[in-house]
């Protein structure tokens, strides 16, 4: 009997539950769970972050590699698991730091399993055995546990050690639904166990002790380094660290953070499609799930609901549409159709919807609102409304008046009106590759026509900055970040850029060591510095980064990049804060109580840096960047393979698949790139006039039936590591280069 089947067999063992230490085999429900208990204190933990300091470390995707520390009583632990493969898993602890005797200070391992099954110990083999369905779940220690106690429940075991001790006998059992494995640090300052899943208890137990007999299983992938170092590792470890289970819809998903939630599960619309996004650098089913996660949330009525808990849902409101620009990128990422297939009706009818139910004026702008529907919290309210551009609190709201009437706010808002019409644009190409033609003639109008608008209602002339206006009268005077997502959605003019570029190198607004602040320096609100009032969102400034490199700004972007990365990594690198948002003066993160610490769009920071190496630009497809900076970075997904990109004395290296694919020493940008069956081409931005080299280190220059650069044939010559050699003239006007081969030497 197999009780989850909705993840892949490499990630059956995680760290699934609130307990981060905690190693469950989904498909059974067993769990392992560390146990802290510290007699000084007369306290056990059960290291969940929630009440209990812990420093999350490195995690794989799939779970084949996790580490952590946790504190308790003074005490350091450092825990790490590993597997042999995907039924096998070893585990180890090791001490840190002493806050007491070690004889005092016990690490017990609980053994349970979800449908309570009783868990026995073998005294003779070592081995604690727990039998679900009619396969079998064997665990091995390195020692042999001081005692075994019985219990019914986790608490129970916390209960027994906080009312007894450690010298307590009474609850000694050698079968129970929770078996306890009492360690204490004077005779175990280090442990492991291993644990194997089989379809008999003999395999089992042999496949676990051969397990616990085996060097280190798993060998730890390189970590980013040099230029932008640890930026592609950490969006790793907070996509792998806050991916959960859902126990109350039985799915797997990335949760905002395993720290901080709202009842059983709790899903933002924006939040988990940002999640998605994170998920898919590195997995494509992952990113799947959470669109699946996000897109659940659309309701009969036809928006995609703000928010869904176990306590409540928001489907009078929404948040802004962001969700086809993740869907497109995640295409782009992966080459599969079927990511946009399977977002594209739920997100076409949430486009619909805005348009239909937030436009009380028909002028084409939308305000936001909160419609007669469903019984969440504060519907009808002018704090729910604000809630559908998903900053609640920010000072552009502070003039909106809520209308009964019309169920909207007063102003148009500017962000929103942004997010919609880049959605209508994401859902044209969508529609586009889907082959649906005619919604693709919609979508493209759509966009065309709101773009228009807000650049000539939404543009205030007199301080030349865009702006939330009122319906029914003039500008308001409070701006944020989202004065620039016209350049992302495509409503700015040239001009209209220009100055927006100003505003954006303003210190009395935007500009500082850390930016952009969600008000303005100059405004009042913030001086607040409570969320949406003068604080730093990794969203926002991802938005905005975005929107620079669409207008060629890329010199403004990557410093946006910079900022953003040195923001990230001052609360990163040793104190592995990844947070909701940060003081826009000191960089810090957790300064006031309204910040998470391990929020998933925090990755959006370190995002950044890595696509200014590496990218799927939603207008520029796959993109590589030499800009003669050392570097090692990957892997990463994208439609070719596993990909990994050096730097080393300014050659450029594409690995795909653990294999050099493209080698060059021009400093540019290869955009554009697309690998097929029998051809690969891109486009070639090179940064300098001069000799230019290309190779193809894995193609036989036999192979090759044609290459060139624009319209101009080029020779392809061997390589001096074998494989394809072009040389041409490098110019600073791009230009696509396109070599095609008679076999199918590229996996499509």
């Amino acid at each position: 009997m197999l009780l989850h089947t909705t993840v892949p067999l490499s990630r059956a063992w995680n760290s699934w539950s609130e307990r981060p230490a905690e190693m469950v085999f989904l498909p059974l429900g067993v769990r392992i769970t560390p146990i802290l208990y510290s007699s000084r204190s007369r306290t056990t933990s059960e290291i969940a972050p929630r009440r209990d300091p812990v420093r999350l470390g490195r995690h794989s995707i799939d779970g084949s590699h996790i580490d952590l520390e946790t504190d308790h009583s003074g005490t350091t632990i450092g825990f790490s698991t590993s597997k042999l493969d995907p039924f096998t898993v070893c585990g180890r602890w090791e001490t840190l730091k002493t806050g007491e005797w070690g004889l005092r200070f016990w690490v017990t391992l609980a053994i349970s399993a979800e449908g309570g099954e009783t868990v026995t110990f073998d005294a003779d083999k070592g081995v604690t055995l727990v039998k679900v369905g009619t396969r079998f779940v064997a665990i091995a220690t390195a020692d042999a546990p001081v005692q075994v106690t019985g219990h019914d429940t986790i608490a129970a075991l916390c209960a027994d050690f906080e009312a007894n001790g450690y010298f307590h006998l009474a609850t000694r059992s050698d079968a129970a639904p929770v078996l306890a494995l009492r360690f204490n640090l004077e005779m175990m300052r280090q442990g492991a166990y291993c644990a194997a899943v089989a379809d008999s208890a003999a395999l089992a137990t042999a496949n676990a002790l051969a397990g616990l007999a085996a060097k280190r299983p798993h060998e730890l992938p390189p970590l980013h380094s040099a230029a932008k170092e640890g930026a592609l590792d950490a969006i790793r470890d907070v996509v792998a660290w806050n991916t959960v289970w859902d126990e109350t819809n039985a799915r797997p998903y990335t949760a905002v953070t395993r720290i901080w939630n709202l009842g059983k599960f709790a899903v933002w619309y924006n939040d988990q499609t940002f999640a998605a996004l994170l998920a898919g650098v590195f997995d494509a089913d992952l990113a799947r799930e959470n669109m699946a996660v996000a897109l659940a949330g659309a309701t009969p009525q036809g928006n995609i609901a703000c928010i869904v808990t176990s306590n409540d849902a928001w489907v009078d409101r929404s948040q802004p549409p962001h969700g086809a620009l993740v869907a497109w990128q995640l295409y782009q990422r992966s080459g599969e159709t079927s990511i946009l297939a399977a977002s594209y009706d739920a997100l076409a009818r949430n486009n619909r919807w805005w348009r239909t139910h937030r436009d009380p004026d028909s002028t084409g702008l939308l305000s936001c609102g909160t419609s007669d529907v469903g019984e969440g919290l504060y519907k009808g309210t002018a704090f729910a409304a604000r809630n559908e551009t998903g900053m609640d609190n920010s000072a552009t709201h502070d003039e909106a008046i809520y209308e009964p009437a019309t169920r909207s706010l007063s102003t148009f808002d500017l962000g929103l009106n942004c997010a919609l019409a880049l959605d209508a644009e994401m859902l044209a190409k969508m529609a586009s590759v889907l082959g649906r033609h005619e919604d693709a003639a919609e979508f493209a109008e759509v966009a065309e026509r709101t773009r228009a608008l807000i650049s000539r209602e939404l543009w205030d002339d007199s301080r030349k900055i865009f702006a939330n206006r009122q319906r029914k009268g003039g500008f308001v005077r409070s701006v944020s970040p989202t004065s620039f997502y016209p350049l992302l959605c495509g409503a700015a003019t040239t001009d209209q850029a220009e100055h927006l570029l100003r505003h954006l190198d303003d210190e009395n607004t935007f500009a500082g060591t850390f930016g952009l602040p969600n008000a303005t320096r100059d405004d009042p609100a913030f001086a607040d510095n409570v969320y949406w009032r003068g604080r730093i969102w990794p969203n926002v400034n991802f938005m905005v980064w975005l929107g620079l490199r669409r207008y060629g700004y890329f010199k403004e972007a990557s410093a946006l990049a910079l900022q953003s990365y040195a923001l990230f990594m001052k609360s990163w690198r040793n104190q592995r804060i990844a947070a909701e948002n940060y003081n826009a003066v000191t960089g810090e993160a957790m300064d006031q109580g309204d910040t998470d610490p391990f929020y998933i769009w925090a990755a959006l920071l370190p995002l950044m840096a890595v696509g200014e190496i590496c990218d799927f630009d939603p207008w520029r497809g796959w993109t590589i960047t030499n800009s003669g900076e050392d570097v090692a970075m990957g892997p990463m997904l994208t439609p070719a393979g596993a990909a990994t990109v050096t730097i080393r004395g300014g050659m450029l290296v594409l690995a795909l698949d653990g294999e050099d694919f493209l080698r060059t020493p021009i400093r540019g940008t290869l955009s554009d790139l697309v690998v097929e069956r029998s051809s690969v081409s891109f486009n070639l931005l090179a940064a300098e006039a001069g000799e230019g080299v290309i190779e193809l280190p894995s193609i036989p220059v036999s192979t090759v039936i044609a290459s060139r650069l624009g319209q101009a044939e080029i020779a392809a010559k061997p390589g001096p590591t074998g494989g394809v050699q072009l040389e041409f003239a490098a110019e600073t006007s791009s230009k696509r280069l396109s070599v095609h081969f008679s076999n199918d030497l590229i996996a499509s």
